[in-house]
């Protein structure tokens, strides 16, 4: 037989899934691996993809999306972040925000160009940016995870095309301060760079309210924003992401999601339509309800002697395991085979997660408290 992509074969299986799948073959396992809220889709939301069943709207849309969900997309950008997108040529309704980064790379980047990614990052970065013919360059950030625009400006060469960033963040839940995004708005202006700013995340913010990449000054035409509706309107089965991002980065992308994904589901685009309009109430009960899950769990791993930054945003806290003397792999395994509780070790989101693990806060307190407990117990089973 012929040999099959080596560009393919030689990319890793997602370190995320592997403990997920693990986890998933045991009795008893409190998981804090996968990036998912517990909450169910709103009912209203849910309900509004019921009626479009019932209606029967399961056709294709146009495949830029249903025109007045991007609408409501873009008006609800310019109503939050002050960043105005025309919805008929800069929004595209995608299959999450997964398929959107995939297109997004694959419009930018022709062989051999570079891609800076600030570290620790998102498992799937690295190989989006592979599959499509890019070298991801990776850059550590301070040890409070803010980005370092200076090693970002020396990772920078002839070959570099973009710079990829998060915020907030996974897996650490970081939230850049405008200060640092206005500069690497100007980093970019400098070297004539596009910016790449994966924001689905944008609403779980709860120190410091959100800046919108796009919204800093000389950055509007050179970014490309990712978002969705996966994580602040519990929807992540639902598959919808949109981007939204200059018309002609929007037009290319547009061709490679007409020849592959056509469009996003028209039931999942209904029921996000719902989210955006009457769903304000629920995402701030939700935000809420993460913002005391975070504090109680920061607070209960720093007590059983895992040194965590409380995070911004997201729902992951992204503790130091440095005092075990453990790899953060053994870590997690180890902790897995013992006390039953899943995490994933930091290694798997670059060179500067080694040393820590990420833990999801997404599932009830109740859950929390006791892999807390598991976890202090692991702890002293190690010291003795």
């Amino acid at each position: 037989m012929k040999p099959l992509n080596p560009i393919v074969a030689a990319c890793p299986p997602s370190g995320i899934r592997r403990f997920f799948d693990i986890a998933a073959t045991m009795e008893g396992v409190i998981s804090l691996g996968v990036g998912e809220p517990d909450y169910v889709t709103p009912w209203h939301v849910r309900e509004a993809g019921i009626y479009a069943l019932e209606q029967g709207y399961t056709t294709y849309t146009s495949n830029a999306g249903l025109p007045q969900l991007r609408q409501a997309i873009v008006s609800d950008l310019s109503q939050r972040y002050a960043v105005s997108f025309d919805f008929a040529t800069e929004c595209l309704i995608t299959s999450g925000v997964s398929q959107g980064l995939d297109l997004v790379m694959r419009t930018l980047l022709d062989a051999g160009d570079e891609v800076i990614i600030p570290e620790p990052c998102y498992v799937a970065y690295g190989p989006c940016v592979t599959f499509a013919g890019g070298t991801p360059v990776y850059v550590p950030s301070s040890p409070t995870f803010e980005l370092l625009i200076d090693e970002i400006e020396r990772a920078i060469t002839p070959r570099t095309k973009a710079i990829l960033v998060s915020s907030p963040s996974n897996p650490t839940g970081a939230i850049q301060p405008a200060s640092l995004l206005a500069e690497l708005a100007e980093l970019a202006v400098r070297h004539d760079l596009y910016l790449v700013s994966d924001e689905i995340y944008e609403r779980l913010s709860y120190d410091a309210p959100h800046t919108c990449l796009a919204s800093l000054p000389g950055a509007r035409d050179r970014t490309v924003v990712l978002g969705g509706f996966s994580k602040a309107h519990a929807m992540t089965g639902w598959r919808v992401g949109y981007i939204c991002a200059p018309a002609p980065i929007l037009e290319l992308a547009g061709r490679i999601h007409q020849y592959t994904m056509l469009c996003a589901p028209h039931v999942s685009q209904a029921a996000a339509l719902e989210g955006l309009r009457s769903g304000e109430s629920q995402v701030i009960e939700m935000v809420a309800d993460y913002d005391r899950r975070r504090r109680v769990f920061v607070k209960g791993l720093n007590e059983i002697g895992l040194t965590c930054h409380e995070p911004q945003g997201a729902f992951y806290a992204f503790p130091s395991i440095r005092s075990t003397g453990l790899s953060s792999e053994a870590f997690a395994e180890r902790l897995l085979e013992a006390e039953r509780v899943a995490v994933v070790p930091g290694s798997v989101f670059g060179p500067s997660g080694e040393g820590h693990i990420r833990c999801s806060y997404a599932t009830a307190l109740p859950l929390l408290d006791e892999a807390v407990k598991r976890m202090g117990r692991f702890i002293s089973a190690l010291a003795t």
